[in-house]
């Protein structure tokens, strides 16, 4: 299941040879092979169970087992689950996969109810579902390994930038802080052929794809630049047909996309429909619903733990917990309450100790308020599970921005002011990504990229990205 890294390329200078650009076919050979194994070994061993213990019946469990993996294969193919142009790739992996044993699931029971199968019920209800978080685990697993390699440098797809120094400098940054992404710009095109970069800057936009060959690239990637026209976009798509680079364009629409962007064709001239964020409706109505639920039961499963917590943060002196006001959706506030992990009177302190926070935050590495039992609570964010009251009571979010101070509000421009058109939430991309070792500016564009490009799926995500946040304790003091 696991990827050789070891044979994949890390070098920075010297084109990569064909050996060490093989990553890209073991990484598909190692996707197929985890998820075929994952659907066979798991239908094989519930139809021997089945039949050994169960006394089900031989042919008809053969038949159900035979029936269960040709329809997620088949399925599998079909919905293009295993696209180079996916794996690895953001949250669109895990999304074909889910809607592949979805349908999966419904033509089964379909198929059954066709032709009266009634042995086929329990591949329906139980084993294509177990099937689909085994093969969804399975994709997370590899994903891990090669996230792993490519934070060493490895396995990383060269790109050339087309754009202005300032717009190649931009994308430098952003593909260092997220490595996992895979790209690794090597050489950039400017209006001018020079310019000052991150990298070198080896032509102007006349010769592009003659660059790309030369400089053995994976990736063209043009931003908005002086000069660069639809008909020179055009005679590069030409150009680099039949090479298998891949083309990439910035629309210059920054941090949105998701299911905002639509292509909307004018006379065959594709144009990009940019439609607007829903800040209410039923997929909101949802939210809010799952957020008191999830909220109601988390508060049930964590019940001897918060009592536990409790009682510690008791026997340090002071009260429990600690309440502060806060600035909520549409610049509402409400009483915050987390379990107190400083000395009482720390607000009436705050003015006399140095801030080592971004923009108008307040924030010390080593706060000299904090107490014994709060510095333990505050690097696992434990501190923070009594929000979930303000969950269930509908002031904050499971996952939404961080919830700002009014001091704080008072100093926002117009943008991070944006903030407010949702409610704050318990996580979010902030706290995935750093938390207070993020600057300012990256905090606001956090928070303005989850305003713009709310769906369910993202919800999910970020979760799941924040145990591994907690848990790992970065940024958190």
């Amino acid at each position: 299941m696991g990827i050789d890294v070891g044979t994949c390329s890390a070098e920075r200078v010297a084109p990569p040879t064909r050996e060490a650009r093989a990553w890209r076919g073991r990484l598909r050979r190692a996707v197929v092979a985890t998820d075929l194994t994952l659907v066979l070994v798991i239908t094989g061993v519930v139809g021997v169970v089945g039949v050994t213990w169960r006394q089900w019946d031989v042919a008809g469990t053969a038949l159900g087992a035979v029936a269960a993996v040709v329809t997620a294969v088949v399925l599998m193919a079909a919905l293009h689950c295993w696209d180079p142009q996916v794996l690895g790739q953001g949250s669109e992996e895990f999304n074909r996969l889910a809607r592949t044993f979805v349908r999966a699931t419904l033509l089964l029971a379909l198929i059954g109810f066709v032709v009266k199968a009634d042995g086929l019920r329990p591949w329906v209800v139980g084993v294509l579902p177990a099937v689909g978080v085994a093969v969804l685990v399975g994709r997370w697993l590899v994903r891990r390994v090669l996230h792993r390699a490519r934070r060493e440098g490895a396995c990383m797809a060269r790109v050339l930038v087309v754009g202005t120094p300032e717009a190649v400098a931009d994308l430098v940054a952003r593909t260092e802080r997220v490595p996992w992404h895979g790209w690794r710009v090597v050489a950039a095109c400017t209006p001018t052929g020079e310019g000052a970069a991150a990298v070198p800057v080896v032509g102007d936009l006349d010769d592009v794809a003659r660059h790309a060959a030369t400089h053995d690239v994976d990736v063209v990637a043009v931003a908005p630049a002086p000069g660069w026209s639809a008909k020179r976009l055009h005679r590069l798509a030409w150009d680099l047909e039949g090479t298998g680079v891949d083309l990439v364009v910035d629309p210059g629409l920054m941090e949105i996309g998701g299911p905002r962007l639509h292509v909307a064709p004018v006379d065959g001239l594709p144009m990009l429909r940019l439609t607007e964020p829903r800040f209410s409706g039923t997929t909101r109505g949802i939210k809010a619903v799952v957020d008191r639920v999830g909220a109601a039961v988390l508060l049930l499963v964590l019940a001897p733990v918060l009592l536990a917590i409790a009682v510690a943060v008791r026997r340090d002196g002071g009260p429990v917990f600690y309440r502060q006001e806060r600035v909520g959706v549409h610049g509402r506030t409400f009483r915050m309450v987390k379990f107190r992990s400083m000395v009482v009177d720390a607000d009436r302190q705050v003015d006399a100790l140095p801030n080592e926070g971004a923009g108008p935050l307040f924030k010390l590495r080593r706060d000299p308020r904090v107490t014994p039992v709060g510095a333990v609570l505050r690097r696992l964010s434990l501190d923070e599970l009594p929000q979930l009251f303000n969950v269930l009571g509908g002031s904050m979010s499971l996952v939404g921005p961080r919830p700002p101070l009014a001091r704080e509000v008072a100093r926002y421009a117009d943008d991070a002011r944006r903030r407010l058109l949702v409610r704050p939430g318990m996580t979010g991309l902030w706290q995935v990504s750093g938390r207070s070792d993020l600057s300012w500016e990256e905090s606001v564009r956090l928070d303005l990229r989850y305003v713009e490009n709310w769906s369910p799926a993202l919800d999910a995500t970020i979760l799941w990205k924040t145990v591994g946040a907690v848990l790992g304790s970065r940024g958190a003091y």
